[in-house]
């Protein structure tokens, strides 16, 4: 038995994790890097211990740290939540072997699925399909090579260490494999520390469908399927559960075949057996294989718990206190459909960069359960995941659920960093994905579509004119009006690549005019607020330098001041860091030709690699960087010599 529960981890996992435990009666501890001393989980703990510097080997990868503040402040337990440590077999043989209770699976069941190539060996033998690949020791490039064109192309190439597509590489001709090769163990080192990889099959049209599992050490029961084909990158944008077009026949195949994975590991706790399924003819019971079981909690697990109707952290900690599995396979139903949309600070335009920013402003519709570990006045940091929170729905039918997390998305409101909140919109208002026209390609094929700038139109930069000018709010009445002339009042804003120079007439103390362009925009104030050519406003955020109006999900204009414009044009022919990181490697040097396409650098930011690339070919000037600097967001990186 225990009291007290420290969660090794932070942001919205760590606040999710204290939530149910402190309802349960438990003490809460947190632990917190230098970064995250003002964080929300750390006012949400009752005792919180800092262990690090900001960066995660400093601090959250510090196992010893973690343990030794357990002991410090009386913990009995110690529950991972997910990333980080969670997976860790050492850490779980540590933990218990300083007498604490590790809220999750043994040390040997994470150790046999913590290989991917092991792993399928052990599903195969319990009798779990498996996908066509190679999984063999045997590491040569050149042998990699001859076992992919065995299995035939497309392949991909994956970490057997591997997770969140982290060390993953698609490769779908044999002249691009050597590429690709290296680039993924290079991922796979950085982030796992090993670079070992296996050779799968590529299914063409791919879903990518999980099954919650849970298990007591000794049986094991599922709570159904969850369908995360929505990805992008091989990372998961939109879950839902259950999945869409299952059959019965198929979903009984696919949870027998979860639980025997399970219990043949003796698996204690919450974890997750992923699927790939071709959903080229529908779903088939033959249809499905394993790709690999997370031994820990899954980022996506709220939408099982709103369709099963269970906390499943709460489950976890009866567990680990010594009870039984908390019910059995009979008694669980499905009830409704629920969706999961991960909001990101991301630089969707950019191609999806990791963003860090200041949250000025972050408010949540009723009606959508939103887990987040960040508040308005935050700071999205850039030595850690990028995501500001989890939004969730649940609704008696798909139908319903998809039209709740539309509205969701659409009344979210942030400001103070990009987002990809508009593209999250897209992709719950995307007539194929409401069919149920689902599979791991479909972002690719629509990204066009999914990632266009919403048309901007003169009420959208009337409202932010009125905002940039202090106009929005009553106060702001007090200048710009005279009794016997109206006084016009210019101001400059940039959306994207348009730039307008605009004129604000206030024409009495209720309604203003706003010439955009050729436009000319008439507003009226009452107590409902404003309206805009007789359409009701969205409201604004002004923060230092931008407004932004809150207009499909989140329209930003950028303030401009004409007298700064002259400097503008500076750093041409350099390649800037698009945001902070880790420089990895640099491939080029002072007066070295390139061409168009050619690698130039890599960048580690948020655990992720990019590859930055000459724009066109030249000749490098300078060098600026060198392999393991730190680099903040817009650093000249490398400069080229001007054509």
């Amino acid at each position: 038995m225990f009291d007290t529960l420290l969660v090794a981890n932070r942001g919205e996992i760590a606040c999710r994790v204290m939530r149910t435990a402190r309802a349960m009666g438990l003490r809460c501890v947190a632990v917190y890097s230098e970064a995250d001393r003002d964080a929300l989980h750390v006012q949400m703990a009752d005792v919180a211990v800092c262990i690090g510097a900001a960066a995660p080997g400093e601090s959250y990868l510090r196992g010893d740290r973690i343990i030794q503040a357990a002991l410090d402040t009386g913990a009995g337990a110690i529950h991972p939540g997910y990333g980080f440590l969670s997976e860790n077999p050492d850490f779980v043989r540590d933990v218990e072997a300083a007498g604490l209770v590790f809220v999750g699976p043994t040390e040997d069941a994470i150790r046999k699925m913590g290989l991917k190539d092991a792993a399928k060996r052990l599903m195969a033998e319990a009798g779990v399909p498996v996908v066509p690949g190679y999984m063999g020791e045997d590491q040569d490039p050149d042998h990699l090579k001859t076992e992919a064109d065995q299995v035939g192309y497309p392949v991909l190439i994956k970490a057997v260490a591997g997770g969140g597509g982290k060390g993953m590489r698609l490769v779908e001709d044999p002249s691009e494999f050597s590429d690709a090769l290296e680039r993924a163990k290079a991922e796979a080192r950085g982030a796992f520390g090993n670079d070992a990889v296996l050779i799968e099959k590529f299914i063409q049209r791919p879903r990518h469908i999980e099954v919650q599992v849970f298990g007591d050490g000794t049986r094991a029961v599922h709570l159904f399927e969850r369908d995360c084909s929505l990805q992008r990158r091989h990372q998961k944008v939109i879950e839902e559960a259950p999945a869409p077009g299952m059959t019965p026949e198929m979903r009984a195949a696919m949870g027998d075949a979860a639980v025997r994975a399970a219990e043949a590991i003796g698996y204690r706790g919450a974890g997750t057996v992923e699927f790939i399924v071709d959903g080229a003819n529908g779903l088939r019971p033959d249809g499905f294989w394993f790709m690999e079981m997370n031994t820990r909690l899954q980022v996506e697990h709220p939408v099982t718990e709103e369709i099963c109707g269970v906390d499943l952290v709460e489950w976890q900690l009866r567990v680990a206190l010594g009870e039984s599995l908390p019910c059995q396979q009979e008694d669980l139903t499905i009830t409704g459909h629920a969706f999961e949309a991960r909001l990101y600070a991301e630089d969707v335009p950019a191609g999806f960069l990791p963003a860090t920013g200041h949250l000025a402003e972050l408010t949540f519709p009723t009606g959508v359960r939103a887990e987040t570990g960040v508040r308005a006045g935050d700071d999205i940091s850039p030595h850690y995941d990028p995501m500001i929170a989890k939004l969730v729905v649940h609704g008696p039918s798909r139908a319903v659920a998809l039209q709740k997390l539309a509205r969701g998305l659409r009344q979210t409101r942030v400001a103070g960093t990009v987002t990809n909140l508009a593209f999250l919109g897209a992709l719950a208002e995307h007539g194929g994905f409401a069919a149920g026209e689902v599979d791991t390609g479909l972002i690719g094929r629509e990204l066009e579509a999914l990632t266009a700038m919403p048309e901007v139109a003169p009420r959208h930069w009337a409202e932010a004119a009125l905002g940039a000018l202090g106009l929005s709010e009553a106060r702001g009445w007090e200048v710009g009006f005279a009794l016997w002339t109206p006084v016009p009042r210019g101001v400059v804003l940039r959306h994207g690549e348009v730039e307008q120079t605009m004129k604000v007439t206030v024409t009495s103390d209720t309604a203003a005019s706003v010439a955009v362009g050729e436009a000319q925009v008439d507003c009226t104030r009452s107590a409902a607020g404003w309206q805009f050519d007789g359409v009701p406003g969205g409201g604004v955020f002004v923060g230092a330098g931008a407004v932004t109006v809150f207009a499909d999900f989140g329209l930003r204009f950028d303030v401009i001041d004409p007298l700064a414009k002259a400097a503008e044009g500076a750093g041409d022919g350099a390649m800037l860091a698009p945001m902070p990181g880790r420089v990895v490697s640099v491939h080029v040097k002072a007066g070295q030709q390139v061409k168009a396409g050619d690698r130039l650098a890599v960048l580690e930011a948020m655990k992720m690699e990019h590859t930055l690339t000459a724009q066109a070919d030249g000749t490098v000037a300078e060098v600026l960087v060198s392999e393991g600097e730190q680099v903040t967001a817009g650093a000249a990186l490398v400069v080229m010599e001007e054509a």
